[in-house]
């Protein structure tokens, strides 16, 4: 445990000498037990409302978070990131301790990449960065429209990207704004656009990963929100899902084919399923009345495949599914994603597309004629856990 002497200013109207420690957040720790290991006041935990409670429950083992003590060792602080926009902060004011949802505080750094493919794009793009999730983000954002068993020696590939940066490191996934792929000297093309949606150069969607919708619903009682300002209570606010009120018992199915890592109660979530899909992708399933029979922990299911039904377990005002979708520690709208068809950009549209794409186009040329790689990541650590089978090798 590594302990760093600095100067903590983080929403303090005083500056005070201290000293941080960083740690990982232990599997199966829920934030009550957190707050109980820590001789913290458990109402911090009690007095919180519905919706904050659910936040608590969002916390990712494994995820890095911050303690600030003073000289005596006593905590004054406490930062625990919930995905990659907000975190909890615990704060010790006038001896008594708070908790208020803050935004995290990061950098944005915009990347390009060139690559001579020797080995695969994935191999090729973790030897030349370090950065595992950059390589899974391009695999995904290619593999609806490109064999990558096709591509040979000598094939290039370029990648337009925003990272994070917290505390001088890398934080959470990098975001791939355009890329571009030769397969045989053929240039393929994706380009981030319309809501976050990946695009073919013609305007036709290439996005790999459609869900179903997993509950039929009388209507939606609560949508996505990421981090937004409450004018009211004068704090921020988020909701990571969407709930879909329905009548008690109603089937819950698996809004895709994946297998189930987590059958159990989750803190403000009651009852919950979470099952990994391909590409990196979990989806969250919560407030169930109960599980369907046989469902365990390492079982695959089949999109549409019944695992629960609806209830009000957990921190809930009554009867609906909260649905939420992640990729690696990244809350997703649900709503982005569940749908019957790929999008086509038409008329207008296409038209400011192809404009859009233009301008990524030359800079792609002119990355091809000035080869750059950024800075590899040292000694960078993940959250999550990657499925590279199947990545790593390309004929020769």
């Amino acid at each position: 445990m590594r302990k760093i002497f600095i100067i903590f200013l983080i929403l303090f109207s005083y500056i005070q000498a201290s000293y941080l420690e960083e740690l990982r957040w232990k599997n199966g720790e829920t934030f009550l037990n957190f707050l109980e290991n820590n001789s913290l006041p458990l109402n911090i935990y009690y007095n919180l409302d519905r919706r904050d409670k659910e936040l608590a429950a969002e916390i990712i083992s494994g995820v890095k978070y911050q303690i600030l003590r003073s000289d005596d060792g006593g905590i004054e602080q406490v930062l625990i990131p919930i995905g990659e926009e907000l975190q909890l902060h615990i704060k010790k004011i006038d001896g008594k301790y708070t908790l208020t949802t803050t935004p995290i505080i990061y950098e944005t750094k915009d990347e390009v990449l060139t690559v001579d493919i020797k080995s695969s794009p994935y191999q090729d793009i973790i030897n030349a960065t370090k950065n595992y999730l950059l390589a899974s983000e391009f695999i995904q954002s290619f593999k609806a429209s490109v064999n990558f068993k096709r591509l040979r020696k000598g094939d290039r590939l370029v990648i337009f990207y925003t990272e994070k940066l917290r505390l001088g490191k890398q934080f959470g996934s990098p975001k791939i704004v355009a890329s571009m792929v030769e397969v045989r000297g053929k240039k393929h093309y994706v380009f981030l656009y319309n809501k976050n949606r990946y695009y073919n150069e013609k305007g036709k969607e290439v996005e790999g990963f459609f869900l179903s919708r997993p509950v039929r619903f009388t209507r939606i009682s609560d949508r996505f929100t990421y981090k937004r300002w409450h004018p009211i209570l004068k704090r921020y606010r988020a909701h990571l899902g969407i709930d879909y009120a329905a009548p008690r018992g109603t089937p819950v199915k698996a809004a895709g084919r994946g297998k189930v890592i987590f059958v159990g109660r989750k803190g403000g979530y009651g009852k919950t399923v979470i099952i990994r899909h391909e590409g990196g992708y979990k989806t969250l399933y919560a407030h169930l009345k109960k599980y369907r029979r046989g469902l365990r922990r390492g079982k695959y299911v089949k999109k549409g495949q019944v695992i629960a039904y609806v209830g009000s377990t957990g921190m809930s005002t009554g009867p609906h599914l909260h649905f939420g979708l992640y990729r690696g520690s990244r809350a997703i709208n649900p709503a982005s994603v569940v749908k019957v068809t790929k999008s086509v950009l038409a008329g207008k549209k296409r038209k400011e597309f192809l404009k859009y794409t233009k301008q990524f186009k030359q800079k792609i040329e002119l990355a091809l004629q000035n080869s750059k790689k950024p800075t590899k990541k040292e000694n960078f650590e993940y959250i999550v856990s990657l499925d590279t089978k199947g990545l790593n090798s390309v004929p020769k």
